[in-house]
């Protein structure tokens, strides 16, 4: 690998060893082996473009595997409930597995307030990532997937997935199971619907 290359895996590892906040040049350069100091600003101009750079590339790798584990993660005649279930069983083991990209994209959240780069980058994520979860639920392909659908259904199925990564990154004791995920949602559902309700 070049001086670039070798900068960027190392600040990819610093992201997920101290985080954004917490690495400096000198780990930077430590952790891609060496690697002067000058040759951050030669390639990246700043050390918070590299680590946006890292950490963009990070998320497009995290993005991409979480839609590998999430697609056919239903099994042959399974009920809708359970094919949901099991989906749920597999974003919460992707938390432990992949913890430090889970907490390098908050962290990534908090950055995008001030480079507007990184903010257009995960903005755009966002947007995939809605639509890759309601191609994943209703089984349409992502192309043919409808706009409305995914502000709603993929919107919502963000925000819960969002919502339970933070409740276990504090708190992984508390986190709801897929099982309880799947009974809140009824719950909920049922007291919004009179006929249920």
């Amino acid at each position: 690998m070049g001086n670039r290359e070798d900068l960027l895996a190392g600040a990819r590892r610093c992201l997920e060893e101290k985080g954004w906040a917490r690495t400096t040049i000198r780990d930077i350069t430590a952790a891609a082996g060496g690697v002067s100091m000058a040759a951050i600003g030669y390639h990246f101009g700043s050390r918070e473009a590299l680590l946006n750079a890292a950490l963009i590339e990070a998320i497009d790798e995290w993005g991409t595997e979480t839609g590998r584990t999430l697609s056919g993660y239903a099994e042959p005649g399974a009920t809708p409930a359970e094919q949901y279930e099991a989906m749920w069983e597999r974003i919460i083991e992707s938390f432990t597995a992949h913890r430090p990209l889970w907490i390098a994209s908050f962290e990534a959240l908090l950055q995008a307030e001030h480079y507007p780069e990184l903010r257009q980058h995960l903005a755009r994520g966002q947007a995939e990532g809605r639509r890759g979860l309601v191609s994943i639920l209703t089984g349409v392909q992502e192309d043919a997937v409808d706009d409305g659908v995914v502000r709603t259904l993929g919107a919502v199925q963000l925000a819960l997935i969002s919502g339970v990564m933070t409740q276990w990154l504090l708190d992984p004791e508390q986190v709801p199971s897929a099982a309880q995920v799947v009974a809140g949602l009824r719950a909920v559902v049922g007291g919004l619907d009179p006929a249920t309700g």
